[in-house]
């Protein structure tokens, strides 16, 4: 399983949102790529950024602040928000982001989805984030009629590879992440699912790797303190180590 610190974007800064709500922003740095920086000292070699003005706007605005952290090389970078063009999912793979993630785009128009995955194949993820059950979209502010778990059974009979999926109500909480969807996500045949929302204990990640997940998305926890990524990591590397035994 892969670990992915996350870093929200805003306005240029580094933020995190409670629930997806704009309005309980903190911000924690307004050098994002110090913070890349020292995700990388602590062992981290994997980066998932959210440009959170593109996802509410559609067009992404922290352009500038991704390329300088992508340019400062050695991570696998996964960056999604308000990627609704093919024009902008090509700048992010030419400028070196390992993923690209579509999330409202791959609701809204499904031919677009189609396109970018019979063209980049692996390079580019969906993004699926659940309000009760059903898929929200456009950073979240809009929710569907659709079954989020039919939908990603749906999505990797498109060809789609990887998942991140995200309960919004467990985002920013604390309060522990959902186990139950995640193990429920793990028995799609061939998806690969990077479980993301509310990951606050080092057991949760345990669990999660040991259903099988792909990868996992730390955010609120790193921030907080209420986790470390180096301690996160070596956990990680030893369970992998015990199945190689």
């Amino acid at each position: 399983m892969e670990l992915f610190p996350a870093i929200d974007l805003r306005g240029g800064k580094a933020v995190r949102l409670v629930q997806g709500d704009y309005d309980q922003m903190t911000v924690y740095s307004d050098q994002p790529e110090q913070v890349a920086e020292e995700f990388r000292r602590l062992g981290g070699r994997n980066l998932h950024l959210v440009d959170l003005d593109g996802a509410k706007e559609g067009a992404p605005a922290n352009f500038e602040t991704i390329r300088r952290i992508v340019s400062s090389g050695g991570f696998f970078v996964e960056v999604g928000g308000g990627i609704r063009t093919e024009q902008r999912v090509t700048d992010y793979l030419e400028m070196g982001v390992s993923r690209v993630i579509l999330g409202t785009a791959a609701v809204t128009d499904p031919a677009f989805l189609d396109r970018m995955v019979a063209k980049y194949g692996a390079r580019i993820a969906v993004g699926v984030d659940a309000r009760d059950g059903k898929v929200a979209t456009h950073g979240w502010l809009e929710t569907t009629d659709l079954d989020s778990f039919d939908f990603c059974r749906a999505l990797r009979e498109r060809g789609v590879q990887t998942v991140i999926y995200t309960d919004i109500s467990r985002d920013g909480k604390l309060a522990g992440t959902n186990l139950a969807a995640y193990r429920r996500l793990c028995g799609i045949e061939g998806l690969a699912v990077v479980a993301s929302g509310g990951i606050s204990a080092l057991e949760e990640l345990e669990q999660l790797n040991a259903m099988g997940a792909a990868g996992a998305i730390l955010g609120k926890a790193l921030y907080t303190g209420r986790l470390r990524l180096d301690e996160a990591v070596a956990l990680v590397q030893n369970q992998a180590g015990r199945r190689e035994q």
